[in-house]
């Protein structure tokens, strides 16, 4: 019963390390966004004759929006996402009705330590010690 402890063990660091390496990922990616777009915006209200109009905030809707796109995605990026949203995929039902981005990927993270992290690790205990 050892090795299927260890499996199991292992089984749970590597499902804990993609999804908490996707949220990063993503935390990343949206903080620098947010960034870029501020700057973008503190630039353009700093520009000398730039009075802020109807293509003010529309010049600027793109900056942030660009960097954030499946098409910028790095294809390792791609794949931990991917592997991250099946994994979190039975706690989808959960944050269905929340339109927050940060809110479901939060959400899901800790769902997905407290069940696979705790859950898996406390069955692999269990397994060692009985055996």
């Amino acid at each position: 019963m050892v090795p299927i402890a260890r499996i199991l063990r292992l089984v749970s660091i590597v499902i804990c390390l993609i999804v908490g390496v996707s949220f990063a990922l993503f935390a990343i990616n949206k903080t620098s966004g947010a960034a870029a777009h501020q700057e973008a915006l503190v630039n353009e209200e700093g520009a000398p004759g730039n009075a802020r109009g109807p293509a003010g905030p529309a010049s600027t809707a793109g900056v942030s929006g660009s960097r954030s796109s499946p098409a910028h995605k790095s294809s390792v990026r791609g794949e931990i996402d991917d592997a991250a949203n099946k994994l979190t995929s039975p706690f989808a039902g959960i944050v269905a009705d929340t339109s927050s981005e940060w809110t479901i990927r939060t959400v899901k993270l800790l769902l997905t330590l407290a069940v696979y992290g705790f859950g898996l690790g406390f069955l692999a205990r269990v397994l060692r010690v009985g055996s």
